[in-house]
């Protein structure tokens, strides 16, 4: 199923995120986990892509598996900085053989010490969803940052960048996590008017440690609400009390979009597939 199509349905959906191991040795722990996680019948789940080789060998085998045995939809990242063109069409044919339909689309992080873009390769995720367009029917997904990208200088910029990314043929975002609701609805409330008028999943994050916190903020300079904060402090070198701490967390923001007319909620659960369930035990009887 087009994932564009289960969105657009009545009801809410809840979908995860797992990523493929990093060895072959780990890949059939990960393949487990997945398939408890697809037993809570989530809406699909994402397979996220290794950039430069990698794990990204994996992402269209178990892609596959999630869609053909265990009967759930997926969606299959894509990241183009560290790959030329000519290795993305191969992937993208890989998928179209096996018939995947989705394909989340990402530039995907710059490599260190390396000329980029070097000829023959991409530079921006505009450029990657075009070809996908190109090369069949494919259902596109692609990423944005509720507190502006990284890289750049203002949220406004940001902005006509991802509209320029969408209006390329996108058929939905995924934000980035974020711990604070009032930071999303103020950035669709800035997109919508802007003409971006593709579905917005808010992107989830469960915190279950005090390590992985401190790994987000490097990475992605996501605000952490002084709530959030004193959670962390108290319970982040426990790793149950913050398992627990960081389910509740997570599954108030949840309800709070949910209460607040979002029916699409994506959830970065980790491989954990404990973490999955307990979030959807909380939400049983809100998500029917």
């Amino acid at each position: 199923m087009r994932i564009i199509d289960r969105i657009k349905e009545g009801g809410v959906h809840i979908s995860f995120e797992i990523f493929p191991p990093k060895t072959d040795a780990g890949y059939a722990s990960v393949v487990e986990a997945i398939e408890k996680i697809a037993m809570l019948k989530p809406s699909y789940i994402s397979v996220t892509y290794g950039a430069g080789g990698g794990t990204s060998k994996n992402t269209v085998k178990i892609a596959s598996h999630i869609q053909k045995d265990l009967k759930v939809p997926s969606l299959a990242h894509l990241t183009c900085a560290s790959s030329t063109k000519e290795e993305v069409a191969a992937v993208i044919e890989q998928l179209k053989e096996k018939g995947i339909e989705n394909i989340l689309a990402l530039r995907g992080d710059i490599p260190k010490d390396a000329q980029f873009p070097l000829p023959g390769q991409y530079q921006h995720a505009s450029e990657l969803i075009r070809d996908i367009k190109a090369h069949g029917n494919f259902c596109i997904g692609a990423a944005c940052y509720p507190e502006g990208h990284v890289e750049s200088e203002h949220k406004d910029e940001d902005i006509l960048h991802l509209k320029e990314k969408v209006d390329c043929g996108v058929d939905f975002l995924t934000t980035q996590m974020f711990f604070d609701n009032s930071i999303l609805y103020n950035f669709l409330y800035r997109i919508r008017e802007k003409g971006i008028t593709v579905p917005v999943l808010p992107g989830i994050m469960p915190v279950t440690s005090g390590k992985q916190i401190e790994r987000i903020c490097a990475l992605s300079g996501t605000t952490l609400p002084q709530r959030f904060l004193a959670i962390v402090d108290r319970f982040g070198d426990n790793p149950a009390a913050m398992t627990q701490a960081g389910v509740a967390y997570a599954t108030d923001q949840i309800i709070d979009l949910i209460a607040n007319g979002i029916q699409n909620i994506h959830i970065y659960s980790m491989n954990k597939p404990e973490v999955a369930a307990a979030i959807m035990r909380n939400l049983s009887e809100i998500v029917r």
